[in-house]
């Protein structure tokens, strides 16, 4: 690739950490061993990290199993050892890279990426962005800065890496039939209380309310709890089908929350796309990010200092569509095998009946079941519907590896869960904890609230929550095809009906619908796709016809592929150039 057109390391932000070699403690880490506890309250929590590593790296690493709360950790002692850790969903992140023989800790990938020598972009990086629109850990955008991925520790001894996770959430719940509804409601209801109770800090209660069911019971919460009630902070568009400004207005009532509203426009997003995808360590592309930057950006001009979010209901608690989707095709397996490999499949799949109208659903139907979960859950995957061949250039192409996402994917579904109730429907939801949380909605709530100066406080990811979540019959959570049954019950009454039962959505946001429409933002995201397919990773003869007759045709669909294009241009911008490595990178195996 020619050195004009490719990115290669970013100066540290403005937030980087001032120095990779000192102790890095970050978080409200709760300790289980009573000697750390009490040298985290008398010294700080870096001193109780320091006192386990001196007990040496397998006390280090039970420590972190044992905690709970949300912390990073990364130090070395006087012999050199190095020892990391971060919490059990990523609440807090921290990356790390080896230099001439030593370990170095940073909570940004690109403050590690700055030092010398300089590290490259990884191309496989930018591949896995396209693929997942996040870069999911344990790589960076660096080649040799790695993300610690959550419930992880590391290991550094003589020179020598090694990863492993310290916590897999181990799913032992009874059937249902077993299970006393009104005495597991009334646990969760108390649960939910004392860990927003627990997020508080004396400071103006605040929180996001997108008027769903976890930040609705979030705010509600919090006025019970903190003798006052919250104020609440909302987005809104004006584009129909993405503003739900009501359901927030009818929980704000409910609660009698101090309610404020914004509406974000297409020139807010003109303004604050280069700002915000600057501040990220590498790129992101989670479009949820802007309209959560204004909400935050509302609330820290209203005096408030920390905001409380309800992300992790859903992945806790069966919300999401796709697991009544995967469900359903779960019940193919309940087929008969004589009647599915004799019958259903030959005549839907190998006889012209399987083309007629009728049957094509039907088809359809039986070749998606044939596939495993994970690798099912990415037959709509954006990029491999589009065609990597249409999309990156051959010479980029020559230089990933395609089929290193689905591994990847494939190596956490297997270790996602345990226990005796690890089935796919819990598989699915301890999966979506590493990819939908961890690796896209925190660091979404997390980078919007920092670059808008506000703290931010996740209750549902509170570990007695999490663990009350391991012991709900399956059906509790998916009850049939009815998503998150047992959350919804246990809080009828308190909540809304219309919010029980609205459609979800959240923070979503219009982009391609106006950039079809605004000639500034559509301005603003051809320039920067076009300046893109110059850098020789995407083609122009892709970009032409994405910008010219897609996304004007389906702006919802093809608007996604816009952003995240625009995303990584932005971000490259404000990164110094020189050239991609010529050759193919190692595999994350043989770079740890």
């Amino acid at each position: 690739m020619p050195a004009a057109t490719a990115a290669q390391a970013a100066e540290p932000g403005a937030t980087a950490a001032a120095s990779t070699s000192a102790p890095l403690a970050l978080g409200r880490p709760r300790f289980a061993d009573g000697a750390l506890a009490d040298v985290a309250r008398t010294q700080g929590t870096a001193a109780a990290w320091r006192a386990a590593l001196a007990q040496g790296l397998p006390a280090a690493v039970a420590a972190a199993g044992a905690a709970t709360g949300d912390f990073a950790v990364g130090l070395t002692d006087a012999q050199g050892r190095g020892f990391a850790a971060v919490d059990r969903f990523a609440i807090q992140t921290l990356c790390w890279r080896v230099v001439d023989g030593r370990i170095h800790f940073a909570e940004r990938a690109d403050t590690l990426a700055a030092l010398p020598p300089r590290a490259d972009i990884d191309p496989q990086a930018v591949y896995d962005y396209l693929y997942f629109h996040v870069i999911p850990s344990p790589r960076t955008i660096f080649q040799g800065v790695h993300r610690l991925p959550p419930a992880h520790a590391l290991r550094f001894e003589n020179g020598q890496v090694s990863v492993e996770p310290y916590w897999v959430p181990h799913f032992q719940a009874p059937p249902a039939s077993k299970a006393d509804f009104q005495t597991l409601a009334s646990a969760f209801r108390q649960h939910v209380q004392e860990a927003v109770a627990a997020q508080l800090d004396g400071s103006k209660p605040a929180c996001f309310l997108s008027g769903g069911t976890d930040s609705s019971t979030v705010a509600g919460m919090i006025g019970r709890v903190a003798g006052r009630p919250a104020a609440t902070y909302s987005i809104g568009f004006e584009a129909e089908g993405y503003d739900e400004l009501a359901y927030a207005r009818l929980a704000a009532q409910r609660f009698g929350t101090e309610h404020h509203e914004y509406y974000v426009t297409p020139n807010d997003l003109v303004r604050a796309i280069p700002q915000v995808a600057a501040h990220y360590d590498q790129p992101f592309g989670n479009s949820s990010v802007l309209p959560a930057y204004y909400c935050a950006r509302m609330a820290r001009d209203d005096g408030v200092t920390r905001l409380l979010a309800g992300d992790g209901g859903d992945e806790l608690y069966g919300g999401n569509a796709r697991y009544a989707k995967q469900r359903v095709f779960g019940w193919y397996d309940g087929v008969p095998a004589p009647l599915r490999r004799g019958l259903l499949e030959p005549l839907l799949q190998k006889t012209p009946l399987g083309g007629l109208p009728l049957a094509r659903k039907g088809r359809s139907y039986v070749e998606q079941a044939q596939v495993p979960l994970p690798d099912r859950m990415q037959q709509y995957n954006l990029l491999l519907r589009l065609d990597p061949a249409q999309v990156f250039t051959l010479e980029f192409l020559a230089r990933v590896d395609q089929a290193d996402p689905l591994r990847q994917q494939q190596r956490v579904w297997q270790q996602a869960a345990a226990g005796p109730g690890a089935g796919p429907l819990n598989r699915m939801l301890a999966f979506d904890w590493r990819y939908t949380l961890a690796e896209a909605d925190l660091p979404k709530v997390r980078g919007s609230t920092a670059l808008a100066g506000v703290g931010v406080g996740f209750p549902f990811l509170d570990a007695a929550l999490a663990d009350f979540s391991l012991r709900l019959p399956d059906d509790y959570k998916l009850k049939g095809l009815k998503l998150r049954w047992f959350f919804k019950e246990a809080l009828r009454g308190f909540l809304p009906d219309e919010i029980l039962t609205k459609k979800k959505q959240g923070f979503g946001l219009p982009f391609g619908v106006w950039a079809t429409r605004h000639p500034g933002l559509k301005a603003f995201a051809a320039g920067s796709l076009h300046s893109l397919s110059g850098r020789g990773i995407v083609r122009a003869e892709f970009v032409r016809p994405l910008l010219e007759r897609h996304l004007p045709e389906h702006p919802g669909y093809y608007g996604e592929m816009v952003w995240v294009l625009m995303i990584l241009e932005q971000w490259l911008q404000q990164q110094r150039t020189s050239p991609m490595p010529a050759s193919r990178p190692a595999t994350l195996e043989q770079e740890l």
